[in-house]
């Protein structure tokens, strides 16, 4: 069972709509969120953070689909979120609009790159107010911008401009490593495909093993994240059953 699949839905879903793109919320969503915020001591926060973010994020992959005539819905649940394309009506029948491999890889990228802008305006407002803002380095080569002075606000404004950079900066990254089916994994199999239209998807997905792998074990032993090594690990190890030929 894929892990990145959208839940059934449930008479507790939150349901609304952004830009005129249908939302659904599960509600196991605003529970991992709470339980990944545990550790921040601004749980509330956290999960505001969490929820905007993803929001953000397949909202930019939403209106990529749009560009290309296509439409799409999102759903977020208890691995992130997803945003799923639409079918269109053809007299009785519904099919999908056709896209080339490039313009899948444009909708790919959209989605962390609406959340790096959206860090960007972060950035751009605490520095037009006076603020300072500087990038650390995590490994010693992960960027990773660190709020270091802000004029305005109290405790509560710092750990949400603090944890909204931390949110679209760190997993934005994390979300382009070549790993199925995060937006990274996706590029590389379209990326590939293109290369080698015959065997581009398995290479893809030795790729997406191979690195899910590495990442999960960096993440236990230079990280001490529990939850992104269970993650990597798992989706590691759903590539290697495509692979087998195994669902």
């Amino acid at each position: 069972m894929f892990l990145f699949q959208s839940p059934p839905p449930t008479r507790f879903d939150l349901n609304f709509n952004i830009v005129g793109i249908p939302v659904r919320v599960h509600p196991m969503f605003w529970l991992l969120a709470a339980l990944l915020g545990f550790g921040t001591g601004q749980v509330l926060i956290w999960v505001f953070v969490v929820f905007f973010s993803i929001l953000i994020h397949e909202v930019g992959h939403a209106l990529a689909f749009r560009r290309y005539g296509q439409d799409s819905y999102i759903v977020l649940h208890f691995m992130g979120g997803l945003t799923i394309p639409d079918s269109l009506r053809w007299g009785n029948d519904r099919a999908n609009v056709s896209l080339s491999p490039n313009q899948q890889i444009f909708i790919s990228l959209a989605g962390p790159f609406a959340g790096f802008i959206l860090a960007g305006l972060v950035i751009g407002g605490v520095i037009f107010s006076g603020g300072m803002v500087s990038i650390n380095f995590l490994l010693g080569f992960i960027p990773i911008p660190q709020l270091t002075f802000l004029p305005f606000g109290n405790n509560a404004v710092y750990a949400l401009l603090v944890m909204l950079l931390w949110v679209n900066v760190f997993w934005g990254l994390i979300n382009l490593l070549p790993v199925f089916p995060l937006d990274g994994g996706q590029v590389a199999r379209n990326v590939l495909i293109q290369y080698d239209p015959w065997d581009g998807a398995r290479k893809s997905l030795w790729l997406s093993v191979i690195t899910g792998g590495l990442i999960a074990l960096g993440a236990l032993l230079f990280l001490n994240s529990i939850y992104m090594a269970f993650l990597f690990g798992m989706l590691a190890f759903q590539s290697y059953q495509s692979l087998s030929g195994r669902y």
